[in-house]
């Protein structure tokens, strides 16, 4: 363990005894442009600090002053606090009351990390800020004890956020990575922080490529049960695991975020649920980021649906309005999604049942987003077929702006969160005839022009990844692994709302194909 050099040694009965540095002795030192170590630089030093504190405080008798070297060294050991002109030179050049510069400078321990080759950090900077347009990297000052940031932004509709990011040089053992055992304490000093952190492992000196996360949290949980961290290899930083920690990440920290404000609007939330048509707007909830208003408008139009489905006339259909990764990853990570479709599934999936679920997506959409983004949307309908959801998909773009509805013969439930710029949420039950009229029509065109058209769940997917441009046999041997070692071993959200366990079910569903 190394520490900061806070100290300055003397002697006392034959041992060399720590003492506090001063804050006086510590600005010497430091401050850029002083470098002032010895009583002859102070000397030269002082004679400008009076002169400039002279002027600028319009007293010429400061100027004057003058101190001696035994009380310079007062000064510097803490002995004496100065009193008078000496007092008001040294506080107008510093900025701090004499009694402060006379105090010890606070010692803080600090463990350093071992050093970086220049290919790790090389190697690091490049994934991390040329890779994904989303992605920059800023470096730490180990030496200083300051973590590196990972910053995140955002994207079209959600905030982006910053996270710690702390590397280091591992090595292989199999399936796994293994972290130095000589890096252990500077680990354990990390994870205590309670910001939120990850852990990245680099390979480069032990002459591989890769970088491996994993979320600070589990290694401290690794750490605590006396296990040497190891990162499976499944947790390989790439589009794949990039999307999934950057939708995690962004959605977990909004909600941490606003986790006041939504429990207030708890029991406003109840009462929409059992009223017919609402569509607050959103100006009358402000203070939610747009993560906030998202779970918010989500829970709701979810729990208008689940409370009248058993009104409904016959098995239902749905449309999602969601078209792009972005919009899809509340699908992936909010609980109540998971609840909502475990509830719909129950009560209409079958063999023979016509439960689907309808989505739009222009070519528009998929060539204007990253191919990490789009990897999230192929998830969302993967989960939707773990269901038994049928999905269908229509590129027309005439449908783009259609709202999420549910429609079972002659009703239908208009329940819609996303892209309303007006409202949080937007939902409605009908029964005209020339209200369903619209909603009958987008069901049948997406049915009739489906472009994943195919009678098996592996082959409607095959067919989305294609669409999308994704590579279906790499994405679908990454789902097995990670869905083998388990997404929650990697990442963990901190937010109640958020689940990763249907998302882990997912990719081992994807990847069984």
């Amino acid at each position: 363990m190394t520490h900061l050099n806070n100290s300055v040694a003397v002697k006392e009965s034959g041992m060399t005894q720590p003492q506090p540095r001063t804050l006086l002795q510590h600005l010497l030192e430091t401050t850029p442009g002083l470098n002032c170590t010895t009583w002859a630089r102070f000397q030269v030093l002082w004679g400008r600090m009076a002169s400039e504190a002279a002027q600028g405080l319009g007293l010429p008798k400061l100027a004057h002053v003058r101190v001696s070297r035994s009380s310079y060294q007062r000064w510097l050991s803490g002995a004496h606090v100065t009193k008078g002109d000496t007092a008001v030179i040294l506080e107008w050049y510093f900025g701090k009351s004499a009694a402060e510069l006379a105090r010890p400078v606070p010692r803080r321990e600090i463990v350093r990390p071992s050093p970086l080759g220049p290919s790790t950090l090389t190697a690091a900077t490049r994934a991390l800020d040329y890779t994904w347009n989303t992605s920059r990297y800023v470096p730490g000052e180990p030496n200083t004890g300051v973590i590196g940031t990972w910053e995140l932004s955002g994207g079209r509709h959600f905030d982006g956020t910053a996270i710690g990011l702390q590397l280091y040089e591992a090595a292989p053992d199999g399936d796994q990575v293994e972290l130095k055992e000589a890096d252990l304490p500077h680990l354990q000093s990390y994870v205590r922080s309670s910001r939120r952190g990850v852990v990245l492992a680099s390979l480069c000196t032990a002459g591989e490529t890769g970088l491996y996360l994993l979320d600070a949290a589990h290694a401290r949980r690794q750490l605590t049960t006396g296990q040497v961290p190891r990162i499976p290899a499944a947790y390989q930083l790439d589009d794949l695991t990039f999307s999934l920690t950057r939708a995690l990440y962004v959605l977990d920290d909004g909600m941490l975020a606003d986790d006041l404000p939504l429990s207030d609007r708890a029991e406003e939330l109840g009462y929409y649920v059992k009223t017919g048509d609402s569509a607050p707007p959103r100006s009358d909830m402000p203070e939610l980021s747009p993560v906030g208003a998202a779970w918010l408008g989500s829970t709701l139009c979810a729990q208008y649906i689940t409370r009248r489905l058993d009104e409904l006339p016959a098995i239902p259909v749905f449309w999602t309005r969601e078209a792009t990764g972005e919009e899809c990853a509340p699908w992936l990570l909010f609980r109540h999604k998971h609840e909502y479709l475990q509830a719909v599934a129950s009560r209409f999936a079958g063999a023979a049942s016509p439960l689907g679920r309808a989505f739009c997506v222009p070519e528009q959409a998929v060539h204007s987003t990253e191919p990490h983004e789009r990897i999230l949307l192929l998830l969302t309908v993967a989960m939707m077929e773990m269901h038994r959801i049928t999905v269908w998909i229509t590129n027309d773009p005439a449908y783009t702006q259609t709202e999420g509805f549910v429609l079972a013969q002659n009703r239908a439930i208009l329940a819609n969160w996303v892209r309303e710029d007006s409202s949080v949420w937007r939902v409605a039950t009908t029964s005209a005839a020339q209200d369903v009229a619209p909603y009958r029509e987008a069901i049948a065109h997406a049915q009739a022009h489906s472009i994943v058209d195919a009678p098996t769940p592996a082959a409607r997917l095959q067919a989305l990844a294609e669409y999308l441009e994704l590579d279906w046999t790499w994405l679908v041997a990454r789902c097995r692994a990670l869905g083998e070692s388990g997404i929650t071993g990697m990442l963990r959200p901190r937010s109640r709302h958020l689940t990763l366990t249907a998302l882990d079910q997912t990719l081992r569903f994807l990847g069984a194909m």
